[in-house]
């Protein structure tokens, strides 16, 4: 029995050994994983309490840092369809093919980022009546895909043709543009629609307005466009001035470029629809509104309406603070205003215009403007379709017409006396403004 008894007493010791031994080894665990969560949480917490910095974050750019980007805007002269480029265009089908006008003008509108023109003519549709050229524009539809198909896509519609076809015309216009997918300015279908635009283009935010003058007219209050009366739904619909009250587009401007401020634009650019037709220089009124713009922050000023090539400039604002690039006339980008048949300008000046482009860098110190150049254009006009062409050919040289395009002597001499014509005009004032940016020089 007690041989017995010691076996059980030996066992029952044992099994306390195991399970003291087992309580010492979990309790050990245990400790340690708490030990191990409670510097988890400490390192968690300590992080957490630590100020955010992304210095070294991948992810982080500081201000030496920010790329360079680039925004480069075309800008040509005035769209217009006489009743001969009419005809021309009309195919055997009965459409309309305007695709000759852009085909060698297309690809500087495709090189660049912003590619923009003068509306000068109305589609105001079959229910206008007939299609028309001047003096009263309505133009098929199809126009506007060739302006589309060509690279431009941007176009200015406020200037004295705009009201052609009425009220319905001035909204039918604004419905097939929209329809196209071209953004335009200067006009409105409703008051909704904003009567300027910010365009951002590679992260740079540029201001863009455009006006057009009216004519004087009998009945106090009310807007003239060429000499006639406009509904009065249409007075907020056309971004107009008058000379006679200038002092209220002056306003109307400024208010205008505190609202694009406001939406963020860093550079402004007026399209002004103004001065007398076919005068190779600015009047008195055009130099003083440009004078008055850069005042106000205009950065660029481009003009329209004489049809025919009018100066660079480069303003100083009256305060010294800065300084405004304007070209006073773009001339015409196609029309059938031909010397020929033009006794008030039998120069050919009416013939030419001009691919305007500016290019501006944005960096850690903002929005600059790094380059300027101007292409001269002549419109070439020739048989074909159903009468005449036309063809607009950007000229980098008086020999473009022979070396690069092919034209027969005839033309290509007319293209060589175009390019002399547009550099004569421009040069001076060009080579200032490049100068100014520090750029190349066009015309040595």
């Amino acid at each position: 029995m007690s041989k017995k008894r010691t076996k059980r007493q030996k066992a029952i010791i044992r099994r306390r050994i195991f399970l003291t031994c087992s309580a010492a080894v979990l309790i050990a665990v245990i400790a340690l994983i708490a030990f191990s969560v409670n510097a988890i949480l400490k390192v968690s917490k300590k992080d957490t309490d630590k100020p955010l910095d992304n210095s070294n974050s991948s992810s982080a750019v500081s201000s030496e840092e920010i790329p360079e980007t680039y925004a480069t805007v075309i800008s040509t002269g005035d769209i217009m369809a006489h009743s001969t480029q009419l005809t021309g265009a009309k195919t055997a089908s009965g459409e309309y093919d305007f695709s000759a006008f852009f085909k060698e003008a297309s690809p500087y509108f495709k090189a660049s980022d912003l590619a923009v023109a003068n509306l000068e003519v109305t589609f105001g549709g079959t229910e206008s009546g007939q299609y028309s050229g001047y003096p009263v524009f309505n133009t098929p539809d199809s126009l506007a895909d060739a302006i589309k198909d060509s690279g431009l896509n941007f176009l200015v519609t406020a200037n004295n043709h705009a009201y052609d076809t009425g009220l319905y015309g001035l909204k039918r216009t604004a419905q097939v543009l929209k329809q196209k997918g071209i953004e335009f300015i200067g006009t409105r279908e409703t008051t909704d629609d904003l009567s300027f635009a910010v365009k951002e283009i590679n992260g740079i935010k540029i201001g863009i307005a455009n006006f057009t003058y009216e004519t004087s007219g009998q009945v106090a209050g009310r807007k003239y466009l060429n000499g006639a009366i406009i509904a009065k739904e249409a007075n907020d619909l056309i971004n107009s001035f008058s000379y006679d009250r200038i002092d209220e587009f002056y306003a109307d401007s400024a208010n205008m470029i505190s609202q694009m401020k406001s939406g963020g634009a860093e550079y402004i650019v007026f399209y002004m629809h103004w001065g007398n037709e076919y005068k190779l220089s600015p009047d008195t009124w055009q130099k003083t509104i440009a004078q008055k713009l850069s005042n106000l922050g205009v950065n660029m000023i481009i003009g329209s309406h004489p049809h025919v090539i009018e100066p660079v400039e480069l303003i100083r604002s009256e305060d010294g603070e800065s300084t405004t690039v304007c070209i006073y006339s773009l001339g015409n980008f196609v029309s059938n205003q031909r010397k020929e048949l033009m006794n008030s300008c039998p120069t050919g000046h009416t013939e030419d215009g001009a691919l305007f482009s500016f290019t501006l860098k944005k960096d850690k110190d903002g929005v600059t403007l790094n380059s300027l150049d101007l292409v001269p254009t002549w419109v070439n006009k020739y048989k074909g379709g159903g009468g005449y062409l036309y063809t607009v050919y950007p000229l980098e040289s008086a020999e473009d017409g022979s070396t690069k395009y092919s034209l027969d002597s005839a033309a290509a001499a007319n293209a060589a006396k175009s390019f002399e014509r547009t550099k004569a005009i421009v040069a001076a004032g060009l080579t200032e403004c490049q100068q100014a940016i520090g750029c190349d020089i066009t015309f040595k």
